[in-house]
């Protein structure tokens, strides 16, 4: 797939591409970051680009004071929905893109979900590009946030869900998807989030140790699984392209 363009953007270093990140590299992918950290501006539009990845961070999706570079993101979300480009929105990512064609985000009435947890995949997921063969599955994933997007447009099907937040995966128009979970985290990754992020987790009683040691515990699962759903987005990126 020479010459596929990948635009990603980072909110913050400890948030990267991580597994998907692999996949992309493997399959010889221009990967072009742009965020506060990576130094880069967010553009002004997705052209000359071929897809689009939105991280996570730790912000929330309309913390535009916190997070400047917020609106224009969510500029290029409504962009890519729009021009059916491939567009995957993680964590804070897809409640990006859920605010950016009309939905809406809340905080968990819950409480939030961290570690690793199940996410079951409907029926609907049957046929979705990147879900397909996982209908009726229960799979794990990694789980760091304290948000949710509790209303969708229209145009959405729900992919999948828990009992800590309906929508965990979800697919608006033919090639645009939220994750609310971490397909791209792995063991390193949530050592890095906990370090950062221990007052956090000693407020919702979660022992930092014990949450990281569940992630690396399930890292052969997490990594077959995951896997598997970034090259199909790789796939989807290549057939957008002929």
């Amino acid at each position: 797939m020479s010459g596929a363009r990948v635009l990603v953007v980072e909110h913050q270093s400890d948030a990267g591409l991580g597994l998907v990140g692999e996949r992309l590299r493997e399959s010889d992918v221009e990967i072009v970051t742009v965020g506060p950290d990576a130094g880069e501006p967010i553009p002004d539009s997705l052209q000359n680009f071929d897809a689009l990845i939105v991280l996570g961070g730790s912000m929330g999706p309309t913390q535009d004071d916190v997070a400047p570079w917020l609106p224009a993101t969510r500029k290029l979300l409504a962009e890519g929905v729009a021009e059916g480009l491939p567009t995957l929105g993680i964590c804070l990512g897809a409640q990006l893109l859920a605010t950016a064609t009309g939905g809406h985000v809340r905080t968990m009435p819950g409480g939030p979900e961290v570690g690793v947890h199940g996410v079951h995949f409907h029926e609907s997921a049957a046929h979705d590009p990147l879900f397909a063969g996982f209908a009726g599955d229960t799979l794990p994933a990694v789980q760091w946030h304290w948000l949710e997007a509790d209303e969708l447009p229209e145009n959405t099907r729900v992919l999948a869900s828990n009992s800590a937040c309906p929508n965990q995966a979800f697919r608006i128009g033919e090639r645009a998807w939220g994750v609310q979970f971490h397909p791209e985290a792995l063991g390193d990754t949530a050592q890095d989030w906990a370090d950062d992020g221990k007052g956090d987790l000693d407020e919702i009683g979660l022992e930092p140790e014990a949450v990281v040691g569940s992630v690396r515990a399930a890292e052969a699962d997490l990594r077959e699984a995951w896997s598997q759903v970034a090259d199909r987005f790789i796939e989807v990126i290549r057939a957008s392209t002929h």
